[in-house]
């Protein structure tokens, strides 16, 4: 049996967020202790199984996900690397409708040029009190927090960017944190640096590095219109370099206060990603690139 590594959300190898893929035979799962081994043995943030369906069925292919811990209720940069592998490997163009057990029906769309859309339920916050211990375990003063729902996340709205780089986070304190108040993460998120985003505007970068491959779009703002970071120490995830999950709550959010529906965002981890976002109602469109980095056999 083949298995992949692909980093998504990307132009170039290793940067953005790699994940194993594992395409399976048709048949039923395998058992779930195998799969959460395979994903142990991998060690990134996800790996996705993908299974294929019969042609009369909801959707082309059953997938689920697996970070190094836990199975996890979605993923977005391991469900797109499944898109592109399915292309590079098999041809496969236009739509493809992945059956998740938590998640529904998510449909990518990859097209000749190289990228790949997902299209996924948006997860937007409700605002509630900073949680007990969150300024100790962050290191800084929240501007305000989200709860996202079934998403499970934390959405944290810091002042700005250099704020968001900076923050070196107590992660064996986060993960007793998140195990407390029933999270699967944090998102810390910000305007980009020299931004306004009361008014809607966004300003020149200056010298903060910028997203490789994507340049300034000719009206003297920076590539990209928020950035965020995102932690699931409970989960074995210390940081996700790139989160297309977390960007179904971002998007909302930024949307509402830069009032556009069409945007980019940056997650500045170490190898750092560029999602592009589109709100469309209740679902949200993340699109992004990927790369194969690894092809290999499973021997067991």
């Amino acid at each position: 049996m083949r298995i992949h590594v692909v980093t998504a959300f990307t132009d170039r190898p290793f940067a953005g967020n790699p994940a194993g893929v594992c395409l399976l035979p048709a048949g039923p799962w395998p058992q779930d202790a195998w799969m959460q081994r395979v994903a142990a043995e991998m060690n990134h943030s996800e790996t996705a199984f993908a299974l294929p369906l019969p042609a009369s069925d909801e959707a082309d292919w059953a997938i689920r996900w697996f970070a190094p811990l836990v199975e996890t209720n979605l993923c977005g940069h391991a469900t797109l690397a499944t898109a592109h592998v399915l292309r590079t490997e098999h041809g496969v163009l236009g739509a493809v409708r992945f059956a998740s057990r938590q998640s529904g029906v998510l449909v990518t769309h990859a097209d000749a040029s190289g990228s790949i859309t997902l299209d996924f339920p948006a997860a937007p916050g409700t605002e509630v009190p900073v949680p007990d211990g969150l300024v100790d375990v962050l290191g800084t003063e929240p501007e305000a927090t989200y709860r996202t729902g079934a998403l499970g996340d934390l959405l944290t709205v810091l002042p700005d960017e250099a704020t968001v780089r900076a923050v070196t986070p107590d992660l064996a304190a986060m993960a007793e944190l998140t195990r407390r108040e029933r999270l699967r993460g944090v998102i810390i998120t910000a305007p980009p640096a020299g931004a306004h985003a009361a008014d809607g505007a966004v300003g020149a970068v200056g010298a903060v590095e910028e997203p490789s491959g994507y340049g300034e779009n000719g009206q003297g703002r920076p590539p990209y219109d928020f950035v965020s970071r995102f932690f699931s120490p409970a989960e074995g995830i210390r940081e996700d370099p790139a989160t297309g999950s977390a960007h179904t709550a971002l998007a909302p959010y930024w949307s509402a206060r830069l009032g556009r529906e069409r945007l980019t965002g940056f997650q500045v981890s170490a190898r750092t990603g560029v999602i592009h976002t589109a709100l469309h109602g209740d679902r949200v469109h993340l699109t992004g690139n990927a790369v194969t980095v690894l092809d290999g056999t499973l021997h067991v």
